[in-house]
């Protein structure tokens, strides 16, 4: 059967399926084959926080959406163009956000009475005429798999369970996905159960030869490789870029690098990885609470190791007095924030920027850190090796904060030469300091960065105290004296607020924009993707992004009174908004959304035409 083969510039598929169905496996497997392919990407994981929710009912939903195109793109995409609905849950929890005249794929096997029932279907609505607005196309995902592997010492149970690699063939029929990695991966995760292997292997072809010979696709659909900068890429995920710059910065730092870390999602993907990078000389610690972890890196920093901790924004609040002890005993610390909605356990599957106070403010006392936000899933790599260098320089622990979107989300990486990244090596303190040449002076300061030497435990003759009580200026020894007090607490503010960080740089291609959109953290997608729309519209607007929040960037006063309006869309209730009204005095147009998901682009290019055409 010949079939009319029609180009595309962009698609957006979601798959959706009972957690147990395999969606995320799916999803990452067509990602991966989109990468491989050369087109531009964005991923959006969406999966329930339990760990099986009961089957078949809408909190049991998982599902992974693909953005792909053949030029740069910004976003996981508003609506898909494509949903595979394993089961009805899928259907009912995902067509609100399917635009009309888009393609369901329906599994009609789990469309049962008790399928059906569970989600208050009343009726069938493969079959009643309620999805007339959208293309159906009904396909009887698990029997086809059943059938195809009628051959192979499997179970029927197991057969059933390959009903994703069959859907993940079709759709790489459907949009001319390379093949081969799928493969190899299939080969590779069941290497141990050969059969299995082979099944699933059996399966992904049948889906693709399904699509090849049935009457139900008449058209398959190419998008053609993005045009992107020259280089070697990968796909890579938020927490994969953020450990990957990690270990960059402990390589250019020529400092072993330790990881004291406890489980949370969304940010364990972290310590996951790490741990798979011994022969870097990276150690990871799962400690048996928040509280250990943070201290055991700061032991590791004491001891002259790149100290990292990972956590949520729970596991921040834990940690707070150890931080303040790194802040007092001056040692470089980072400590990674993946955020997620709260408060307490909130959401922990679902994204926010909610911690950012917490992460300025969060301690007793005056204990102030430089906070820095990655942008995308790929500057997760940059900020890393941007957070140690902060923190080894300057001898202070650094909050990098994530989120969930980023953490989980995917898109192309150029993997950067050696030579590109920046030597932050570091001299430890090896001889005395004082003025008499025998003495050392663990507090006495470096005149540029205000950072205190750092010598690693048992270098003789540089004893030192070390701990939580208040330091004397100088010889760090214990002292009450309010003066001293006084001293030390502006020291301490002074280092930070010298921190050099760069300009921040505006968007504005006119030059002559009165509106400038300001963001920070994961919504610079969104934000950017939204000036896109409203510059193509005939509109002007200016776009600026911070990734680092303390200090701000010594031009983001002159920045915010440049323009007429600023507005500042925020996954929270305006807390950035707060900070820049107060020092800066500027009227911050906040627009806030907590949802536990990312803004969209058609929500946010609305957001910032009405302050363009308003008063």
């Amino acid at each position: 059967m010949t079939k009319q083969v029609q180009q595309l510039d962009r698609v957006i598929i979601r798959f959706a399926g009972d957690s147990g169905d395999g969606m995320q496996l799916t999803g990452d497997r067509f990602t991966a084959e989109t990468a491989q392919f050369g087109n531009d990407l964005s991923t959006l994981p969406n999966f329930p926080a339990e760990i099986r929710a009961p089957a078949g009912t809408l909190p049991g939903v998982s599902s992974f959406q693909l953005h792909f195109a053949d030029h740069d793109i910004l976003t996981p995409g508003d609506a898909p163009n494509v949903l595979v609905a394993m089961n009805p849950a899928a259907l009912k929890a995902n067509l609100g956000d399917l635009p009309k005249g888009a393609d369901i794929i329906a599994n009609t096997d789990e469309f049962t009475k008790r399928n059906l029932a569970k989600v208050g279907y009343d009726g069938n609505p493969l079959e009643d005429d309620s999805l007339a607005e959208w293309r159906l196309h009904a396909v009887p995902l698990t029997s086809l798999t059943v059938k195809a592997l009628e051959g192979y010492d499997i179970s029927k149970k197991d057969a059933e369970r390959a009903k994703n690699m069959f859907a993940l063939g079709l759709l790489s029929w459907l949009y001319h996905r390379p093949t081969e990695g799928t493969i190899q991966f299939l080969e590779a995760k069941f290497a141990k159960k050969p059969e299995i292997a082979k099944a699933n292997i059996a399966a992904f072809q049948a889906g693709w030869n399904y699509g090849e010979t049935t009457e139900s696709f008449s058209v398959s659909y190419e998008i053609k490789p993005a045009t992107l900068r020259p280089g070697t890429y990968r796909n890579i995920s938020g927490n994969q870029a953020l450990a990957y710059g990690l270990i960059a910065a402990s390589v250019q730092s020529k400092l072993p690098l330790f990881l004291g870390s406890y489980p949370i999602t969304p940010a364990s993907d972290i310590l996951h990885e790490l741990s798979k990078h011994k022969r870097f000389g990276v150690r990871t610690f799962q400690a048996e609470d928040e509280i250990a972890g943070v201290g055991a890196a700061l032991g590791a920093a004491f001891g002259g190791s790149l100290g990292v901790t990972t956590t949520s924004g729970p596991g921040i609040a834990l940690k707070a007095e150890t931080v303040g002890l790194a802040v007092t005993t001056e040692l470089p610390l980072i400590i990674v924030d993946v955020q997620r909605a709260g408060p307490s356990t909130g959401m922990p599957t679902k994204t926010e920027q909610t911690d950012l106070l917490m992460a300025m403010y969060g301690r007793n006392g005056e204990s102030p850190v430089p906070v820095l936000a990655a942008a995308t899933p790929s500057d997760c790599f940059t900020m890393a090796i941007e957070a140690a260098r902060i923190a080894l320089k300057y001898r202070t622990p650094v909050m990098l904060l994530s989120d969930g979107y980023l953490a989980n989300g995917s898109e192309p990486w150029r993997i950067p030469d050696i030579d590109e990244l920046p030597d932050i090596s570091v001299l430890f303190t090896t001889e005395p300091n004082g003025a008499d040449g025998t003495t050392y002076l663990p507090y006495l300061r470096d005149p540029e960065t205000l950072a205190r030497p750092w010598a690693v435990p048992g270098t003789a003759g540089l004893e030192h105290r070390i701990g939580g009580i208040e330091k004397a200026d100088g010889t760090g020894n214990i002292s009450y004296d309010p003066d001293n007090h006084d001293k030390m607490v502006r020291l301490r503010q002074a280092k930070i607020d010298g921190i050099d960080v760069p300009d921040l740089v505006v968007d504005d291609p006119d030059g002559d924009a009165r509106v400038l959109v300001l963001g920070w953290g994961s919504t610079y997608g969104p934000i950017a993707a939204a000036a896109r729309r409203v510059r193509a519209s005939g509109h002007k607007v200016a776009q600026a992004h911070l990734r680092h929040l303390n200090p701000l960037p010594a031009n983001t006063g002159e920045v915010l009174r440049s323009y007429d309006k600023v507005l500042l869309p925020e996954i929270n209730l305006g807390q950035l908004a707060m900070l820049l009204r107060a020092r800066y005095l500027v009227d911050v147009i906040s627009y806030n959304r907590v949802r536990g998901l990312p803004f969209k682009a058609a929500e946010l290019a609305a957001v910032i035409q009405d302050v363009i055409e308003s008063d």
